[in-house]
């Protein structure tokens, strides 16, 4: 893996675009409390939703450790350490003080918690009193928060990417990752990670006991490192796609069928025998699509062009003001008088065309804000 991979840049895209797509429609889910919501709910929105949450962030954490691998081959461990500190710390710190708070205000301004300006509001960030009783937050800034601690925890295993001795093993891992067994044996930790963990420390993005989310995140961060150097693995990905789709699919459609439909899983209770099939079923359905997506596109999507360049160098900034945006213009979209439908495809369209403009037109201009937003330091 010497060149750069343009279907993994691919995939990154994809996962960052369904990313605000998702949170687009999270307004409209039953059960659920987000920043804003809507009065009327959508059932079929909702079983997709949660569909969409079992894999989206594994793929993005995974996808994320295959690009560790690369950026090691560049630099020495101390660079990659202040790179990853410059990409990832820096735009953390600065959404927390200037892009949050955006979605703290217009949340409390819908929950009825406040009703002066945002210029009055504001000055409450700095008390630093952590969210939900002040407006303190990372938000769906988590994401970036845990992956600068898994890399500062993982340094020491990502600093063996320099050890040229450990690669006599690599003959070993090809052999055994050339038949599709060996990828489906790697969800079995998962499974055990919801036995284990989820009941007790259901997800909730706050980095201190959150170890389901933790745990299983930063398995999915070390897999994509170290499974980036097995050429084997990614073939076989390949090969044998349609095998890897056709078992995601049985088990989609038997999650949807006995967990999703009734919002049976948004009970986080010790239900005996169930819970353990749906952490058998998960553990695997979670795993199972990743290995799809990545021999689709190794299949179909392994070019570059103009918009795959433009596209890999604005998905972080977009992630980054993309749920501030869907906040304060739901905030406005939500009180109109029509259906669910058209508000969805409103708030797709606003947060889409406003986030490409900001990214054009501001952030990529300046190389002050190319830091901010976690960017290489020149221009485009």
């Amino acid at each position: 893996m010497k060149e750069r991979l343009h279907y993994i840049d691919w995939l990154r895209v994809l996962a960052f675009v369904t990313l605000i797509l998702f949170h687009c429609a999270v307004p409209f889910v039953e059960h659920y409390t987000w920043e804003i919501n809507n009065d009327e709910t959508s059932p079929w929105i909702t079983r997709l939703i949660w569909w969409l949450h079992q894999w989206r962030l594994p793929l993005l954490f995974f996808i994320a450790g295959v690009g560790v691998r690369f950026s090691l081959k560049r630099r020495t461990i101390l660079a990659f350490l202040g790179e990853r500190f410059v990409r990832l710390f820096i735009p953390l710190a600065f959404a927390i003080f200037f892009v949050t708070p955006i979605q703290v205000y217009f949340e409390w301004l819908q929950k009825g918690r406040i009703s002066v300006g945002y210029s009055e509001f504001y000055p409450s960030v700095y008390e630093i009193v952590p969210y939900p009783d002040g407006s303190f937050t990372w938000s769906h800034m988590w994401f970036v928060a845990y992956l600068f601690v898994f890399t500062i925890l993982l340094l020491p295993v990502f600093s063996l990417a320099k050890v040229k001795w450990l690669n006599r093993f690599n003959t070993f891992f090809n052999v055994l990752f050339s038949r599709p067994i060996a990828h489906l044996f790697l969800a079995i930790p998962f499974v055990f990670y919801f036995y284990l963990l989820y009941i007790d420390w259901p997800e909730q993005g706050s980095l201190i006991n959150d170890w389901y989310v933790f745990v299983s995140s930063i398995t999915f961060y070390f897999l994509g490192f170290v499974l980036s150097s097995i050429s084997s693995f990614w073939e076989t990905c390949k090969k044998y796609r349609r095998l890897f789709l056709w078992i995601a699919l049985l088990l989609a459609v038997s999650l949807i069928w006995k967990y999703y439909w009734n919002w049976e899983l948004y009970k986080p209770t010790k239900q005996g025998c169930n819970l353990y099939v749906y952490g058998l079923l998960n553990g695997f359905h979670i795993w199972v699509i990743i290995l799809s997506a990545i021999g689709y596109t190794m299949k179909y999507l392994n070019f570059s062009n103009t918009y795959l360049s433009y596209l890999n160098t604005a998905v972080y900034p977009f992630y980054i003001i993309h749920q501030a945006i869907i906040v304060a213009s739901g905030y406005f979209v939500l009180q109109w008088n029509i259906g669910i439908g058209l508000k969805l495809l409103v708030l797709v369209v606003v947060c889409v065309s406003s986030i490409w403009f900001l990214y054009h037109f501001l952030i990529r201009k300046t190389i002050v804000t190319h830091v901010l937003f976690g960017m290489k330091w020149k221009r485009t």
